[in-house]
């Protein structure tokens, strides 16, 4: 048996030696990990990570391999992209494994109800609509009348003096004197005692007084003489000095040329008369909205002078001619006038009601968020979260809109706050897109270039790396830069555009920087801003370690 002396000697060394052990195993490992790229450091890592979780990613299973630059493109099974980049996995669970839900809004529940968000359902409704148009109040052609004597004359004196003036049918307007009418008269008074005188003469003498005395009635029955003139005329035989002009219709004289004592001539118009107890009112068509116009249809008349009151109208006649200057068709309506409320040259409001088609697929009109170059509605997918969907619209109602593409019937669209969730999304961009270390970056003394802000909206990412490159005249920076969290980028060296070419200023191969990113079309990397990094940046060992690992991996030679 040992002396208790000799025993704890041994007990030392034996843990001297296994501390010695130790101590080589781990300048071994950490020798080894120091000269692994930082890459591999990562995946042992993960993979350690992964394996000590009983409920770990390696239980869990892996729908696809998702692109690693954030491409569009997918793969049922391991490969690598043309750069030789391996395309991530994507395993079940995961937000992003579903890609309809890596596009959708989440706003926390709190701020739904704050914001009021009302949704409803795609419904198949018949969509009946009103067509809006202006128009005018002219009157109706085909009750204006001319009154033009067909002889030449003087006006002997006039009965109506002045315009506007509202006269009854029959009601004498002037009396004119004629000598070829007198003439003419007495010509037919001497033809007709002829013919009562010629009784008993041949019949050849009576038969030739009877044309003289029937030429004589048709001359002045072609000029306008009444037919109760020509009976007195007859019976008498005194001729008149003057001839009458009576009004053909009940109306309004609309205009008056005649003057006291006035010569005129065949065919000249003296008053013109019209009767306004039916009027037209022609309203300006949109091109596009002409084709859902047809005659016969009903219309809605309103007149700024009487508020409140519509006058009821049908469409008698769409003309068959287009406006160039304006784009319009005219389209005329006829009204009933018969308190003569509306009078022509008057401003008036038309209602086409357009009966509907069939039943099609529609959302109310403030469901649709249109920028002017596509039409953008929200589905309510789940609590707080909404999925912005394109759509192509159809025909509209006063309060809904047919959706041709883009959303099926039963599918919940947001109605109202739909908005205030479109400007929350893109503020919350916006503010993404401030870089975080801004106001540290001033405190350590960097500068940043703010040339441009990423645009609201638009997904702005952050990185960190060094410059190895600049291009001038293509507008483009080569990085070399550590990892992007924001899409699972590893370490690589990649080219960039730059927003605008003033922030080539301070650009220089070797400068590290901390930028930041945009995607602004699949697979075109825009740097907005980048501010400066003190020369012991404390990622740049990083950058520069997997710019080593990675130098097969460059962008530059894509």
């Amino acid at each position: 048996m040992r002396p208790p002396a000799l025993r704890l000697a041994g007990l030392v060394a034996g843990l001297v030696a296994v501390a010695g052990l130790a101590a080589g195993a781990g300048y071994w490992l950490g020798s080894r990990s120091a000269a692994s790229p930082p890459a591999e450091r990562a995946g042992t890592v993960a993979s350690a990570a992964d394996e000590s979780g009983s409920g770990g990613r390696k239980e869990a299973r892996i729908l696809y391999y998702r692109n690693p630059m954030g491409l569009p493109d997918t793969s049922p099974v391991p490969k690598k992209d043309s750069m030789g980049m391996d395309y991530i996995p994507v395993y079940a669970g995961e937000d992003d494994a579903d890609p309809a839900a890596a596009r959708q809004l989440r706003i926390s529940s709190e701020k739904v109800q704050k914001l009021g968000v009302r949704s409803e359902a795609v419904e198949l409704r018949a969509l009946e609509r009103t067509l809006r148009a202006a128009g005018r109040v002219e009157p109706d052609e085909r009750r204006v009348h001319a009154i033009a004597p067909r002889f030449e004359g003087y006006v002997e004196r006039l009965y109506v003096n002045v315009s506007g003036q509202q006269v009854a049918r029959g009601q004498p307007l002037f009396e004119a004197y004629s000598p070829e009418l007198v003439a003419a008269q007495r010509e037919y008074a001497i033809a007709a005692a002829s013919v009562a005188s010629l009784q008993d003469a041949t019949d050849a003498a009576r038969s030739g007084m009877q044309e003289l005395a029937a030429a004589s009635l048709s001359r002045l029955r072609n000029w306008g003489v009444a037919q109760d003139e020509l009976a007195a005329l007859a019976k008498s035989g005194d001729a008149r000095r003057t001839m009458s002009f009576r009004s053909p219709v009940a109306g309004v004289v609309s205009e008056k040329k005649a003057l006291q004592g006035m010569r005129f001539m065949p065919g000249e118009t003296l008053y013109q008369v019209t009767d306004l107890s039916s009027v037209w009112v022609i309203a300006d068509v949109f091109e596009q909205d002409i084709g859902h116009v047809r005659s016969g249809g009903k219309a809605t008349v309103t007149i700024n002078a009487y508020p409140g009151r519509r006058f009821a109208g049908v469409v008698a006649y769409v003309y068959p001619t287009l406006n160039a200057e304006t784009r319009t068709v005219p389209v005329r309506i006829e009204l009933a006038n018969p308190e003569l409320l509306l009078k022509p040259a008057m401003f008036a409001q038309v209602e086409l009601p357009l009966a509907a088609r069939v039943a099609v697929p529609s959302v109310p009109v403030s469901a649709v968020i249109d920028s002017g170059t596509r039409q953008i509605v929200l589905i309510r997918q789940g609590e707080g979260r909404f999925e912005p969907r394109e759509v192509r619209l159809g025909a509209r109602s006063d309060e809904y809109v047919e959706i041709l593409a883009g959303v099926r019937e039963g599918e919940q669209v947001v109605v109202a706050a739909n908005f205030l969730i479109d400007a929350e999304s893109n503020l919350r961009a916006a503010v993404s897109g401030l870089s975080a270390s801004g106001d540290g970056a001033a405190s350590q003394g960097g500068e940043r270039n703010e040339s441009m802000r990423p645009a609201a909206g638009a997904a702005a990412h952050r990185g960190e790396g060094t410059v190895t490159g600049v291009d001038v005249q293509a507008n483009t920076v080569t990085l070399r830069h550590g990892p992007i969290d924001s899409l699972k980028w590893p370490p690589m060296t990649m080219p960039f555009k730059l927003a605008n070419r003033s922030l080539l200023q301070g650009l220089q191969p070797g400068s590290m920087i901390g930028f930041e990113f945009v995607e602004r079309q699949p697979g075109e990397w825009v740097i907005t801003a980048y501010r400066a990094l003190p020369a012991a940046a404390p990622d740049t060992g990083a950058a520069a370690a997997a710019g080593n690992a990675h130098a097969g991996h460059s962008h530059a030679n894509h």
